[in-house]
């Protein structure tokens, strides 16, 4: 008896360094569980990550492909160009996905199966469009954490209530652009500063309409977007269709632990039985084959190792390190904040400044001549850091970060403290957690004078609040080591996920034969009177 196909699996993943590495980490595990997996991405991402050269080829079962992004091989991908890259991906790439869906169902060269489901980063919901037409099951892979989708979900009821939008006296991010049926991308993302509008608007009033949050989300806590002047700003609305998709999916994926939010998850689950929890990502699949390193180094940024030499100098937690992640732009007034409040707590200090992580013309290059003569004796500079392994360094004391997920997930990880600053999206909701849920940091968002960094920096290397958040951090790490090993909730989920895909799957086609046969009889009947 001739054995069946093995379950091919294409994960589609976003361009975006943040979406693309838990993608990639997802590919890894199912190839792990015996899987065939297509990891599709932009062709200027296939080639920055090796192309058929690259590392996690070597895992078996695992495979790159790409579609063209349309844009020029010239073009900076950097992200004050972020709305462009992603409005030529969708429209762009939508055909030639289609094209290769397509393609891949008359079977290849090599053998390859056709695919039988797909995985879906959230925020492509035109991929998930076409896998549907054309009768292919479609999972969603949220790349950030459970409690900003809930919080993203429940927009629609927030504007509901009255309680979004509402003006704010602090930073917002405002975008220009469109979108076709579900198909939304942001054209253009744009930090400006808004004038103290609307006298009474209390920031820190608690939030309503959130089931499961009420006792601590405030409205600065709330998704960037919702600090727009009114409800057909063109983010809340993209934002709020690009969500509101995923609990129809076929199942909804999350890179997180059971344990870190169950209470959220508990919620998620009454519209979305089928909801995965299968993270931290990067732990799991180091746990589930410690000897690959495969995707250890695939990111869009070249990694300056120097810095490990460095921290291995340095005593025991007593470096702060610093990266505001790969989309955050700063003012050269608030870069300069930072490193004041830094080199006043005398603290060592390891601060990843990427090339463009000024807003200004001629980026970080200008200022950091003054900056490095100013950090000789306690600070080290580096333009992208191996950031797993800086946080996982002995002497790292505690992370200056934006609060995107896959930070604060490698901080939790780490058993490494946070002091947050997030700069958009879901890292508003992210901090709060850290902060007001697992109380593993402090929370200063909103906020950029040097006094508050040197005080929020001393609160997490010094005294008995620091020693508190040493001590949850670390408690928080041992369970997320817990979840990922063996009999662990996210080995479990794994596992679910891997039977309900090849269940899925089989009742697919066991559904369409007989729509198939029943369609057939009924023809033959007509024929036969």
């Amino acid at each position: 008896m001739a054995l069946a196909p093995p379950l091919h699996v294409l994960a589609f993943a976003s361009p975006l360094q943040g979406h693309l590495s838990p993608m990639l980490k997802l590919a890894e595990a199912l190839a792990i569980k015996g899987l065939l997996v297509t990891f599709l991405t932009t062709e200027h991402v296939y080639h920055r990550l090796g192309g058929a050269d690259a590392p996690l080829c070597c895992r078996d079962g695992l495979r790159l492909r790409s579609v063209p992004d349309g844009l020029p091989a010239d073009h900076p991908r950097l992200a004050g160009h972020l709305g462009e890259v992603m409005r030529s991906l969708r429209d762009t790439s939508r055909e030639k996905y289609r094209e290769l869906l397509v393609s891949l169902g008359k079977g290849e060269p090599d053998g390859l199966p056709p695919v039988t489901c797909t995985i879906v980063d959230a925020f492509l919901p035109f991929a998930a469009e076409v896998a549907a037409e054309l009768g292919i099951p479609v999972m969603a892979f949220r790349t950030s954490g459970p409690c900003s989708f809930w919080a993203y979900f429940f927009v629609p009821k927030l504007i509901e209530q009255g309680e979004v939008p509402f003006p704010a006296p602090i930073l917002l991010f405002v975008c220009v652009g469109g979108f076709s049926n579900i198909v939304v991308w942001v054209v253009f993302l744009t930090l400006v500063r808004r004038p103290r509008a609307a006298e009474g608007c209390d920031m820190d009033e608690l939030v309503r309409g959130v089931p499961g949050t009420e006792g601590f989300l405030r409205r600065r806590d709330l998704p960037s977007f919702c600090r727009a002047k009114d409800v057909n700003d063109p983010v809340i609305q993209a934002t709020t269709l690009a969500t509101q998709w995923n609990p129809r999916a076929r199942g909804l994926i999350f890179n997180s632990a059971e344990p870190m939010d169950a209470a959220v998850l508990a919620h998620i689950r009454t519209l979305c039985p089928s909801t995965y929890t299968v993270g931290p990502l990067h732990n799991l699949v180091r746990a589930l084959d410690p000897s690959h390193i495969a995707t250890a180094a695939a990111g869009l940024w070249r990694e300056d190792r120097t810095c490990l030499a460095w921290l291995d100098a340095q005593p025991p937690k007593s470096v702060v390190f610093v990266s505001f992640g790969s989309l955050t732009v700063l003012s050269r007034a608030h870069l300069l904040e930072f490193w004041h409040g830094l080199v006043n707590t005398h603290h060592r200090f390891l601060w990843v400044i990427r090339p463009d992580l000024l807003e200004e013309t001629g980026g970080a290059g200008d200022v950091l001549p003054e900056l490095k003569e100013g950090t000789k004796e306690k600070g080290y500079l580096v333009e992208w850091a191996p950031q797993q392994e800086v946080l996982a360094h002995p002497a790292v004391g505690a992370f200056l970060t934006h609060s995107g997920w896959n930070s604060t997930l490698e901080s939790i990880s780490s058993g490494v403290p946070m002091v947050c600053w997030p700069f958009f999206f879901d890292q508003m909701v992210n901090s709060r957690y850290v902060s007001e849920v697992w109380r593993a940091g402090v929370d200063m968002k909103d906020i950029c004078d040097r006094a508050t960094v040197e005080k929020m920096v001393r609160a997490v290397m010094e005294g008995e609040t620091a020693e508190k958040l040493r001590k949850n951090a670390a408690a928080l790490a041992e369970m997320v080591r817990s979840c990922v090993g063996e009999g662990g909730s996210s080995r479990v989920s794994l596992e679910k996920l891997v039977r309900d895909t090849k269940l899925g799957v089989f009742l697919e086609k066991h559904l369409t034969t007989r729509s198939s046969k029943a369609r057939e009889e009924k023809h033959a009947e007509k024929g036969a009177s």
